[in-house]
């Protein structure tokens, strides 16, 4: 728990925040000064306080992940490290498109990308992205320069070929909406300069923040700029995927079934104007769903 405290010198009174907890078997504590006056944002600088302090045990953590996930690696043949890329593809495939409204099942899209089989009775879209997506993640997986607006275009304009031709690979001119949340997208006069920004701030914070940090914020910024008119979302997932891999990190699958508490963090965060709400959200998943490199 955050609790503020005054400490008196002389004739003056010092605030600070101090979080106490047990490590070890013993009491720690972590202050924050703020000053002779208590903020007026204090409620925002206790949350971030604590995030930081969670944020190096969770950093910690990716470490461990990051280390034990290369050991893995090196040891795994290449037939089976060939064969847990496809069973990657196949799950993300079917989550990061469900999530989108796809009326394929895994059985479909497992027998649709691994064996060639297509499902009867599904929409000939949803089978043809699916089949798109599947080359989409194979050019991404083998990417070796970084990102940049025109691979991104690039992707886009592969996920939606001969579906969606008037989209494809095309910036906005249109404002959108997005259903079932609160947040309104940039209008389309401003996703140039928006765009420019994303991209230097990717450059200049590349090599500086945590991999997994980087992919989320780029994940959040991105999918926040909404660019596209169809597609936002699962260029954004490419995007988050492809700087873990680059990282030699485990990826990320974001399942259907998460995607409840997966839109509620990101609108949270969309609508506060605070990143950390989907930051924190992402660092508990990840940290869940790779327990075995921990």
């Amino acid at each position: 728990m955050v609790s503020i405290n005054k400490k008196v010198v002389g004739n003056q009174t010092y605030y600070y925040l101090e979080h106490s907890f047990r490590n070890k078997g013993k009491v720690q504590k972590k202050e924050l000064y703020l000053g002779r006056e208590i903020p007026k944002n204090i409620e925002e600088m206790k949350k971030k306080f604590i995030f930081d302090l969670y944020k190096e045990k969770w950093f910690k953590t990716f470490e461990i992940i990051s280390k034990n996930y290369s050991k893995e690696e090196k040891l795994m043949p290449k037939s089976s490290k060939e064969k847990e890329i496809e069973s990657f593809m196949i799950k993300f495939t079917y989550n990061t498109q469900r999530i989108e409204g796809s009326r394929l099942s895994l059985k479909d899209t497992a027998n649709l990308l691994e064996k060639g089989i297509t499902p009867r009775e599904k929409p000939i879209r949803d089978i043809k992205e699916a089949e798109n997506h599947k080359k989409i993640f194979y050019e991404m997986f083998g990417y070796e320069k970084d990102l940049s607006l025109q691979i991104v275009l690039y992707w886009h304009k592969r996920l939606f070929q001969d579906i969606k031709e008037d989209i494809a690979g095309k910036i906005r001119k249109h404002q959108v909406m997005i259903s079932r949340s609160r947040f309104v997208p940039p209008t389309p006069v401003e996703l140039d300069i928006l765009l420019k920004e994303f991209f230097n701030w990717y450059n200049q914070n590349k090599n500086r923040l945590n991999p997994v940090e980087l992919a989320a914020l780029a994940h959040l910024r991105f999918v926040t700029i909404h660019p596209f008119s169809d597609g936002n979302g699962r260029i954004s997932r490419l995007m988050m995927n492809f700087i873990l891999k680059k990282k030699n990190m485990p990826m990320l699958d974001i399942t259907y079934t998460n995607r409840n508490s997966y839109y509620n963090g990101l609108e949270r965060a969309q609508t506060k104007k605070n990143e950390l709400i989907f930051l924190q959200w992402l660092f508990k998943k990840y940290i869940n769903e790779n327990k075995r490199f921990i």
